[in-house]
């Protein structure tokens, strides 16, 4: 039996939910306390130790694993030249830090492979930007909530945009056995004439690349992931919202067994108070809430024309930074222009003033290696500035920040948060007090006083976006060329066997 019921929800954030949770808690170990007694006295007078069987928390800690089930997407889990990532990825690791256990993570692209594993207890949670369906919930248990996205209509930009069901004039394509199919199936009772059909060799994210070349008409895409393929894809277009707010939940396997569910609450709580869960938010999503169509249009344009002439430069300077951040400020700050000039007199590709092209030992501003390699050094020194106690995925947004208003502005910002109640070494929380220093009842308190503290926010989104899809860039071509391998190593003649 576990220690909580399946009755409890995930709604713990006033202090009254709290006092109720723990109200509740308590009387759960009343509970189990009075149980263990009336066990006891079965022993004593039957003469025989009742047997338990172990929790599912329990096997867990026992062999020291969690197993997850995990889907390959731009939002969960994907592999890039740094490594594993993903807000997915991210999350379920730090639960199974919270467990204290390893980690087996079991990946697919397609959520139909994963179920049934989930079912015949192959792994204990899947995990993957999944929304609480009807039947699902026949099958499966889901978590407390963490994130809440709503899904979309997406077609190709250029066609003519719908703006209800009634007026659609193609077929919606979507993937199996996902929320999206659901929620068709329930629109067709309202609307016979809708047209939809199920792939069954593309996921969603596949689907969205469909749009693109034109194979697929419409598709339905969850915000959180769209906002993020819509870097690379600037061309796929939002019709209208069909469902305007869905719960994120991990799914668990449906049994009488609550210790994993338990476990979950706590967990899902602790993240939510120490405001961790909000930054994890903030480092996959908090930079791509805005989309502009012409600037990742021109962005696109910019990597296959421009950005070959100085890549090798931001690969050779970048010395221990990723030379695609330092790229990406780059084009935010000139646009890859080694000419640009700015009216308050800073120049060149990394837009260097006079004074710190100087200390930093650059000849010519205009030279475009040397103003490279004067930006290099100039980053490279602020991330030394951040304090070690900032996280690592923090660390360079604080430094790009300071490249921007002054490392001095930013330590103001850091004081300002902290006197305001938020965390000085998060950058979630920090972006959200920088614009203060505009406001003269703020700055005049401050040490180094006025700052445009709201350009170095928005300084650092659009580094992060450029950023993120220069990542992904590098994905697809290392994608392609390992595709290309297995072509060519299938095409080979087979090597006839030699008789002995």
């Amino acid at each position: 039996m576990g220690l909580m019921t399946a009755d409890i929800s995930f709604a713990i954030n006033t202090p009254m939910d709290t006092l109720k949770y723990t109200q509740r808690f308590a009387m759960r170990i009343n509970y189990r306390i009075k149980l263990i007694w009336a066990c006891a006295l079965v022993y004593l007078v039957t003469g025989c130790q009742p047997a338990y069987e172990l929790s599912q928390l329990q096997k867990i800690k026992q062999s020291d694993v969690l197993r997850v089930g995990i889907l390959f997407n731009p939002t969960s889990y994907y592999v890039d030249t740094n490594g594993t990532a993903g807000f997915e990825h991210d999350l379920v690791n730090e639960f199974a830090n919270y467990l204290d256990v390893e980690i087996e993570l079991i990946p697919s692209y397609h959520i139909s492979e994963l179920l049934p594993k989930l079912e015949n207890n192959q792994i204990d949670i899947l995990v993957g930007g999944l929304t609480r369906t009807e039947s699902r919930s026949d099958k499966f248990r889901f978590s407390p909530p963490y994130l809440n996205i709503s899904q979309k209509l997406v077609y190709k930009q250029g066609k003519q945009r719908p703006t209800k069901l009634s007026e659609v004039d193609g077929v919606i394509t979507v993937a199996p056995e996902t929320s999206h199919l659901e929620i068709l199936e329930e629109l067709k009772e309202d609307y016979p004439d809708l047209q939809f059909e199920v792939s069954k060799n593309a996921d969603p994210n596949e689907l969205l690349e469909m749009i693109i070349d034109g194979s697929v008409e419409f598709t339905i895409a969850d915000s959180h992931n769209l906002s993020i393929v819509r870097r690379y894809f600037p061309d796929i277009s939002v019709a209208f919202t069909l469902e305007k707010s869905r719960d994120l939940n991990w799914l668990l396997q449906n049994n009488r067994d609550d210790s994993l569910y338990a476990i979950l609450i706590d967990f899902f709580g602790d993240m939510n108070e120490s405001g961790e869960l909000i930054a994890l938010e903030d480092r996959y999503f908090g930079h791509v809430e805005k989309f502009n169509y012409v600037d990742t249009r021109l962005f696109m344009k910019a990597v296959d024309q421009v950005l070959p002439t100085y890549q090798p430069w931001f690969e050779e300077y970048a010395s221990g930074l990723d030379w695609r951040l330092l790229a990406a400020q780059s084009y935010q700050e000139s646009h890859w222009d080694p000419r640009a000039k700015s009216p308050t007199g800073v120049r060149g590709i990394m837009m260097l003033t006079q004074p710190t092209a100087k200390q930093l030992g650059v000849k010519s501003r205009l030279d475009a290696e040397d103003n490279i390699r004067g930006g290099a050094v100039y980053l490279q020194q602020l991330m030394r500035r951040v304090p070690d106690r900032i996280s690592e995925h923090d660390r360079p947004w604080f430094a790009l920040a300071a490249y921007n208003v002054g490392w001095g502005h930013v330590q103001d910002a850091r004081r300002l948060t902290s006197q305001l109640g938020g965390d000085p070494d998060k950058w979630v929380d920090v972006k959200q007090k920088l614009p203060l220093l505009r406001q003269k009842r703020y700055y005049k308190k401050t040490r180094y006083g006025f700052a445009r503290g709201d350009e170095a926010v928005t300084y650092v989104s659009n580094i992060r976006r450029y950023y993120d899809t220069l990542v992904w860039l590098d994905q697809k071509a290392t994608e392609e060329e390992i595709a290309e391998l297995r072509r060519e190593e299938a095409q080979k003649p087979a090597i006839p066997e030699i008789a002995q």
